[in-house]
């Protein structure tokens, strides 16, 4: 059952969001070589506490941990570890969800450790350029299929990187994974046609290597499983939760208002 979000519901979604984006940007200036998984888990776990917010991932089908941190080849769901140290041309993506007073958000957002190379600035910048071109196609009149043709055409086609399908983007709210299935690759106007107030996620996941088959990892301590690129390249996640509106896709979880200023969203 899809569910079109009110007005109320999108601006609560939006605080929620809004509390998101802080921790991310709380991390930015934060992660350094030499910093411990766990550290990066404590910073968010307690920014979303200290501003009256929920960590959801926190007791969700089990797991235990306020965010999802995967460094280099692991695609998604990889956990905090403590004793695993960020290194130099490390990359890491954290992904976490926030729930504020009933209301949800969701973005994932990779970084960088010490210094970049041409290699992680090109895969960085095709993944966060694939979210935006996902985000320009969530139009009222639109199909899920041009969300996902966006992503795909660019990122294969154009840049002949893989482009992750077996994990998807999703709706949310009021809980954290609703209908619909949000693919990143598809054929234009194929698929569910969009309409105001549906409320998503896109989140495209690339390998740098060109294969976008992925396969399961497990962490040995716990046992959780995870994924990895197939190929054993690079992967990056750039992910937003926004509003379809009849003005457009509204970003929630915007940490820039001035690159994000067509998108952002208006009580």
């Amino acid at each position: 059952m899809i569910t079109l979000k009110s007005k109320r519901e999108i601006s609560g979604m939006a605080k929620s969001g809004a509390i998101l984006a802080g921790a991310h940007l709380a991390l930015r200036d934060k992660i350094h070589v030499g910093m411990d998984t766990w550290e990066i888990e404590e910073i968010v776990n307690q920014y979303i506490l200290d501003h009256d917010a929920t960590p959801s991932e926190k007791g969700f089908e089990g797991y235990k941990y306020a965010t999802c941190i995967s460094i280099n080849n692991e695609v998604a769901h990889a956990t905090p570890r403590k004793g695993l140290k960020l290194k130099n041309h490390d990359i890491v993506t954290v992904d976490f969800c926030v729930n504020w007073h009933g209301y949800e958000s969701d973005s994932a957002w990779t970084y960088v450790v010490g210094e970049s190379t041409p290699e992680i600035d090109h895969l960085m910048d095709v993944t966060l350029k694939a979210l935006y071109l996902g985000i320009d196609q969530a139009q009222v009149g639109n199909r899920l299929g041009d969300i996902g043709f966006a992503i795909q055409d660019y990122v294969e086609n154009e840049n002949h990187m893989g482009d992750v399908r077996d994990l998807i983007g999703h709706g949310i709210g009021p809980t954290m994974h609703e209908e619909p299935n949000v693919f990143h690759y598809g054929v234009p106007h194929k698929g569910l046609r969009l309409k105001a107030g549906m409320v998503i996620t896109i989140e495209p996941m690339v390998n740098a290597g060109g294969d976008w088959e992925i396969k399961t990892e497990i962490v040995p301590e716990t046992g959780w499983e995870y994924y990895v690129s197939g190929d054993g390249s690079l992967s990056a996640q750039y992910e937003h939760t926004l509003a379809i509106t009849n003005d457009g896709p509204k970003i929630l979880t915007s940490q820039d208002p001035v690159m994000d200023a067509k998108y952002l969203w208006q009580d």
